[in-house]
């Protein structure tokens, strides 16, 4: 599929071409903090935070915490606020909002476009959502129009709503089926491992359809109350579903979504860093 990048994408490209490549570049993948990771902090102590990890990639949740008090939506922010985010994005060295979501995308046109006009603002080129099969037609007419991507993302199966389905990968692959590539999947791996799915065998199924990822690992498989911990510690095979990754030929982001010790989570989310970065010096150098 062809990658389109706007302008102001452009600009701050320009400054992190000059860097050294990175393991992670030569396999295509970007490491990037999911502001949902730092709901609890100011959305500009949330950058910094990403920044101080030695992170140049965010993904901006569907809520911003503007004050350190009760996040509201991101849609609804100001002009003013958005400019400030996108200032403070560029002065702490963020490159690219790699994606926005979870949105809602429903059956309705000129909502749908309301949406995609904020992503066009905000800078980036793929929404994250879980959209109601009847708005996909809408939906991939508007990713065509805006040159966006939307990846489906999935939340844990839900024992008591049969209605919920996109917890299941054989589900999102059949929604997908026959449409263009801009719509695809935002793989949150650790709600499979809370559904009692093999994240790796997920993965597999969903093949050539994986725009980017909400990657986990947890400290337990089936249980819907299971928490995050650093990568390569929990029984998520984290490096099983890298390799898996790699395989695939995946080109896109890893947002960490850490969520469990909200306040004081930075040293695990450091050791996810870690892992990763120890993990795509391997896989690299085996490519």
């Amino acid at each position: 599929m062809k990658k389109f990048i706007c302008p102001l994408m452009i600009t701050l490209l320009a400054g992190y071409a000059g860097a050294a490549e990175t393991a992670a570049d030569k396999l295509g993948w970007q490491l990037a903090i999911h502001a949902y990771t730092f709901k609890e902090f100011p959305i500009g102590e949330a950058i910094d935070k990403t920044a101080g990890l030695g992170l140049k990639f965010m993904s901006l949740s569907g809520s911003v915490n503007l004050d350190g008090k009760k996040p509201v939506p991101t849609q609804g922010i100001s002009q003013e606020d958005l400019g400030a985010i996108k200032q403070k994005l560029s002065a702490a060295g963020i490159v690219k909002v790699v994606n926005w979501g979870v949105v809602k995308l429903p059956p309705d046109e000129a909502k749908c476009r309301e949406v995609f006009e904020f992503a066009k603002k905000m800078g980036t080129d793929t929404l994250v959502s879980e959209p109601e099969p009847a708005a996909l037609d809408i939906i991939e007419k508007l990713c065509k129009e805006y040159h966006m991507r939307v990846a489906i993302h999935n939340h844990p199966r839900r024992e008591k709503d049969p209605n919920y389905k996109v917890w299941d990968p054989d589900y999102v692959r059949s929604l997908v089926k026959g449409r263009d590539a801009c719509i695809g999947a935002c793989a949150d791996t650790g709600h499979w491992v809370r559904s009692g799915l093999d994240p790796v065998e997920c993965l597999k199924k969903l093949e050539g359809r994986i725009i980017c990822l909400h990657f986990k690992d947890l400290n337990e498989k089936g249980n819907p109350k299971a928490h995050d911990v650093p990568w390569g510690t929990g029984i998520s095979n984290a490096k099983g579903q890298l390799a898996e990754l790699q395989r695939q030929g995946f080109r896109g982001a890893f947002c960490i979504e850490y969520e469990h010790n909200w306040k004081e989570s930075l040293p695990e989310i450091a050791q996810c860093v870690k892992f990763f970065n120890a993990t795509c010096e391997e896989l690299a150098g085996s490519k």
